[in-house]
């Protein structure tokens, strides 16, 4: 009898050691609000609002000890419109990530699947739209830069090392996944960042094969109708660095980043979207200076600025559209894990975008004004979990 009792314990004590050594972890954000506009599509609106401020999705991720500072580990990761339910890109559950991998404690991270590239891994961080505070109506024109992480980059194989005194890199590659055709819809970046004490740097590239709204629809990035994809071109590339720099309760920071799209072919805003002829090549420049202040543990206050710089040109004429973007919000923690928030934007346009006409104000996730000009203002409650 106590032979029986000692062998049930030890392996009672075995299974809680295994289940121990796993964790599988749900997760997510919650972000709901009412949302004002003065020129949306030539109205001004009232709308209940999702994701005005941070993406609304949920997640699971899981992590298994294999020993020796190896790690399994996945991610699945859903986003979805909070006010009627439906995922936001059309047919696809995991639209935001999925992948398996391996973690190595010195080694760093390999990971496969659909998951966002270096622009949005060492980049975003530093910018408002990418901050702690997910701010995606502070979001460069378009999101020409991802740095909002409008979409992810599928058949990807990932790397991103392991922290080496503050210094740590990382890359990507996505697959055509289309035979005979290595680099129809193909993508790949790389990316860096190093921080010591207060100051923070980072940069990173991404280039991106043919895109376009009617390529291989297998391939590593899904443009047109239905999808995140605000620009789809033959070839971008985008590149960019920042800076941030943080003492007590501020941090200021600066970002730039420069986008090259080639013979473009389809774009949208805000649900709106639009054909683009074949020929056009449009450059960006995104200049932005973003503060944070925490008044009290609880209060917080964050304010950017961003100049956007356009140059269109190609067979169907030339412009040079141009965008002034203000953010002001403040934030204030009830609990860890909720917050409520009120913000203002204002973007003020100028200049033409080629044989499109006139270049017209466009708050990302809002559809365009009809004039140069366009506000919106927000209040909203955000829970994570």
């Amino acid at each position: 009898m106590k032979k029986t009792l000692i062998i049930a314990g030890v392996l009672s004590a075995f299974a809680i050691s295994a289940h121990a050594q796993s964790s599988v972890t749900l997760y997510g954000s919650l972000d709901a609000g009412i949302l004002y506009a003065n020129n949306a599509g030539g109205h001004s609106t009232w709308n209940q609002g999702s994701g005005a401020l941070s993406d609304t999705y949920f997640g699971l991720k899981g992590s298994e000890d294999l020993g020796g500072g190896l790690h399994a580990i996945f991610k699945l990761e859903n986003e979805f419109n909070l006010n009627n339910g439906r995922d936001t890109e059309a047919g696809t559950m995991f639209n935001r990530q999925a992948y398996v991998g391996l973690q190595s404690n010195y080694y760093g991270t390999l990971t496969l699947g659909r998951q966002y590239d270096s622009m949005v891994d060492y980049v975003a961080p530093l910018s408002d739209t990418g901050s702690g505070f997910d701010n995606n109506l502070a979001a460069h024109p378009f999101d020409n830069d991802n740095l909002d992480h409008s979409f992810s980059i599928k058949n990807s194989v990932k790397y991103q090392s392991a922290n080496y005194a503050g210094f740590k890199f990382g890359g990507l590659y996505g697959f055509s996944n289309d035979a005979g055709q290595f680099a129809n819809n193909r993508a790949w970046s790389v990316g860096a960042a190093y921080g010591v004490g207060p100051l923070n740097f980072a940069a990173a590239y991404l280039q991106m094969n043919n895109s376009r709204s009617n390529s291989n629809a297998s391939g590593a990035n899904s443009a047109g109708a239905g999808n995140n994809f605000n620009l789809s071109a033959e070839t971008q590339r985008t590149f960019g660095a920042g800076v941030n720099y943080t003492y007590g309760p501020a941090t200021v920071g600066f970002v730039w980043t420069h986008t090259q799209y080639e013979n473009l072919i389809a774009g949208g805003q805000g649900g709106s979207v639009f054909t683009i002829p074949d020929g056009t090549n449009l450059h960006m420049d995104n200049f932005e200076l973003n503060g944070r202040y925490a008044l009290t543990p609880a209060l917080s206050l964050d304010a950017s600025y961003t100049y956007t710089d356009g140059k269109i040109k190609g067979s169907n004429g030339s412009g040079d559209p141009k965008w002034h973007t203000v953010s002001l919000q403040a934030d204030y923690s009830l609990s860890k894990r909720t917050d409520v928030y009120v913000e203002g934007v204002y973007q003020h346009a100028s200049g033409e975008m080629g044989n499109l006409g006139r270049n017209v104000a466009m708050i990302n996730t809002l559809s365009p004004s009809t004039t140069q000009n366009q506000i919106a203002a927000t209040v909203g409650l955000r829970h994570r979990f």
